[in-house]
């Protein structure tokens, strides 16, 4: 998981400047919307739509922009509809990147990131090319200060967890089977271990080094690709030099 964990790093480090585009709002409350259309506007039966109304609070978005997401998803109207596609592509020097996108436009979002892709040096692929080095995961996040971070991990593994990553010092991170997120976090919850965040993710089954200027590439090319409205998240599979990742971690 080393090469995950950075990559968790660069995303928390990234985490301010994704806040000040103004557009993380709207990022969530599409999200909030396709959960409560798939499954209902009931977070206590509807899992996905309580993880997405958790990660909404954790962002500080107001409980009336939580709610109009809500009805906007859920009362019967033709407003927007929003569907989930993954667009997958490589970035400078063969990396494999993942794009998972909410959009009422397929044309728009595609012609998009097509165009993110061509900018930064890279190439938008065909559905399959890229997915197959990247595996479905749920993530459960836990702040590491004041914690035995040792009690932490064996606390998660007896609830079930795949796996534990415990090189961060300001975070813990817990891995699941994506079906058995739920459980691992009610469980650590039961034993006073609170989740900073817990949600479903992508991880890639293995990392590519890159060097220096193609790690700055690649970076640009996700960003250029989460300052799109549609894009909800973006995984890739490259690591980084070490001095970059201080850099960009520091």
């Amino acid at each position: 998981m080393s090469g995950h964990s950075k990559w968790s790093t660069i995303k928390r480090a990234k985490g301010a400047n994704d806040a000040k585009r103004g557009a993380l709002f709207t990022k969530v409350a599409r999200e909030i919307m396709v959960a409560a259309r798939s499954g209902g506007g009931d977070p206590d039966a509807n899992y996905r739509l309580r993880l997405a109304m958790d990660k909404a609070r954790s962002v500080n978005m107001p409980l009336d922009n939580i709610k109009r997401a809500i009805e906007r998803a859920t009362g019967g109207t033709e407003g927007e509809q929003f569907e989930e596609i993954v667009y997958e592509g490589y970035g400078p020097g063969g990396v494999a990147v993942l794009v998972e996108a909410a959009t009422d436009n397929r044309n728009r979002t595609a012609s998009d990131i097509r165009s993110m892709f061509t900018k930064a040096g890279g190439s938008l692929a065909g559905s399959g090319a890229v997915a197959w080095q990247f595996e479905p995961r749920g993530l459960i996040s836990v702040t590491a200060a004041g914690r035995d971070a040792d009690d932490v991990a064996l606390a998660a593994i007896d609830a079930g967890a795949a796996d534990v990553d415990t090189s961060d010092p300001q975070v813990i991170e817990v891995y699941t089977e994506p079906g058995d997120l739920e459980q691992v976090r009610r469980a650590l919850e039961g034993q006073g271990i609170a989740a900073e965040s817990a949600e479903h993710t992508m991880i890639a089954k293995s990392t590519v080094e890159v060097d220096g200027q193609r790690a700055r590439q690649n970076l640009r090319l996700i960003e250029l690709l989460e300052d799109l409205d549609d894009v909800q998240r973006v995984t890739a599979n490259f690591d980084i030099p070490e001095d970059l990742f201080a850099e960009v971690a520091g």
